[in-house]
């Protein structure tokens, strides 16, 4: 089989570390009868320890090339191609609960994971790759820089954990960045219910528009002194400073108006 070349536009660096992954397929701890998508299967390196431990398996995939290959390595039954980018597909078209796991291009991680959030009820857990600075921020506690908007978003949602960093030297071709290994489960509720979910979300945004800046400064116009003082929260502080089950009665506060 010829040699695939990793292109650029796709953010594809392949994973080839085989204890790697070896512990990312442990971390999954797939069961033989669990559904399991896996988004951007490359050349497999996934696909196959996955498969070994399931009876079948979902993956999404957007190069044509790679999609061929995986046509012809896999027989449809055991392996279920979804074509096209994972950006724009419905995780909810896959019967049942599911497991999802994935070594995610770092050029769509951001846009991919609040793509994802939409489908938390769904979903058992969730186990990517990512660059390692993009879970350093999702796993952030308050009043550190890196804890922000992607922080507060994903931690009203799940509860997740740095499990380990990955090299640069375990993929081809090596990215520029060390990678990390991130877990997902879904928890509705532990920082609270949001009302309605798009105020949380323009609460938040515009809480870390300009980071630097006090609440009073970048809410003005939307919370006044008198609705911080009712939810007991200190105006002069800054966004990072802010739990999310501050930032999600906030966005009550404005829902009930």
């Amino acid at each position: 089989m010829t040699q695939h070349i990793p292109r650029k536009r796709f953010g594809q660096n392949f994973l080839q570390d085989a204890h790697v992954i070896e512990s990312i397929v442990d971390a999954v701890h797939p069961i033989a009868d669990d559904t399991v998508i896996e988004i951007g299967p490359g050349l497999g390196a996934l696909t196959q320890p996955l498969l070994d431990r399931l009876h079948q398996l979902h993956v999404v995939e957007i190069d044509r090339d790679i999609i061929s290959r995986l046509k012809q390595h896999y027989p449809a039954e055991r392996l279920v191609i979804h074509e096209g980018d994972a950006l724009a597909f419905d995780f909810c078209s896959v019967p049942g609960r599911f497991k999802i796991v994935g070594n995610l291009p770092y050029n769509i991680s951001t846009p991919l994971l609040f793509h994802l959030a939409s489908f938390g009820e769904r979903v058992v857990d969730m186990h990517f790759m990512l660059q390692k600075e993009v879970v350093e921020r999702m796993v952030a506690e308050p009043s550190c820089a890196d804890y922000g908007r992607l922080s507060v978003m994903l931690q009203y949602r799940f509860e997740m954990e740095n499990l380990f960093v990955v090299p640069p030297q375990a993929f081809w071709p090596p990215p520029k960045v060390d990678s990390a290994v991130v877990r997902m489960i879904p928890a509705r509720g532990r920082c609270g219910i949001a009302a309605d979910e798009s105020v949380l979300e323009k609460v938040v945004t515009q809480a870390f528009a300009q980071r630097r800046k006090t609440l009073r400064n970048n809410l003005k116009g939307t919370l006044e002194d008198g609705d911080f003082s009712a939810l007991g929260i200190d105006p002069t502080l800054r966004p990072e400073n802010i739990r999310v089950e501050q930032y999600v009665a906030m966005a009550n506060l404005l829902s009930a108006r």
